[in-house]
């Protein structure tokens, strides 16, 4: 059994602000770290994010603190002793460089396929090839414990996808992956915890069901099964 301390289950703002500093900490080290203001800004990029927010200063000041306790970020005096705040990721884990781009844009930017950090990475680490962006994934997955998860592939793409584990995978994420694609590389949960992921999804339809059929949208009835088919072929 791993003694290994589980990842922290960071919220999506938190996850925004600690890419961000990531990001800006790599992109624009001359001025990192970061302002409140500057972080805010970073935060509500219109470029290289997904989804698109917009916080208030104060909303990120909040995030800020929360982070601070959990160790994964520091408050320190820049010039003119204005605060200004850095990650503390790489202390906090063993992660390197190429690591931490990946992790960067992945809190960023949402599930990737290695061909997309290949593409997306250049300001961040210079991959040589696929080839070591596949290896690092491969080291990242098989951490102790691990630090992403492949969710397999979405409709129409060709290569599996890749999501952090520093918040849980977003279930709707996976309601669009290929079917096999998914048992597959999902294959290495435990049968209790896919059963538990798959009651849930079954869990969020039956709702959308409900809400669909109450607004007037949809009703069972408007289902064809394949036996009233085989009954009216025309």
């Amino acid at each position: 059994m791993s003694n290994a301390s589980p990842l922290p289950q960071l919220s999506a703002e938190e996850i925004r602000v600690l890419g961000s500093l990531m990001e800006k900490s790599r992109t624009t080290p001359e001025l990192y770290p970061l302002s409140l203001v500057s972080l805010t800004t970073a935060c509500n990029q219109k470029t290289a994010r997904h989804p698109v927010v917009s916080y208030s200063q104060a909303s990120v000041s909040s995030v800020v603190d929360v982070l601070r306790r959990k160790d994964l970020l520091t408050r320190v005096l820049g010039d003119g002793r204005v605060p200004k705040f850095r990650h503390n990721l790489a202390v906090k884990y063993p992660l390197v460089p190429s690591e931490l781009a990946i992790l960067t844009l992945l809190f960023l930017r949402g599930p990737l396929t290695v061909g997309e950090i290949r593409n997306l990475s250049s300001r961040l680490y210079d991959f040589e090839d696929l080839a070591e962006v596949a290896a690092t994934l491969d080291k990242l997955s098989q951490n102790d414990p691990p630090y992403v998860q492949s969710i397999g592939r979405g409709h129409g793409q060709k290569e599996p996808r890749y999501a952090h584990l520093f918040a849980p995978v977003d279930l709707s994420l996976l309601s669009n992956s290929d079917p096999d694609e998914l048992q597959s590389h999902l294959s290495g949960e435990s049968s209790d915890s896919l059963s538990t992921r798959i009651a849930q999804l079954e869990a969020r339809i039956a709702s959308l069901e409900a809400a669909l059929q109450s607004a007037g949208l949809w009703s069972p009835a408007e289902d064809v099964s394949t036996d009233e088919i085989d009954r009216n072929p025309n």
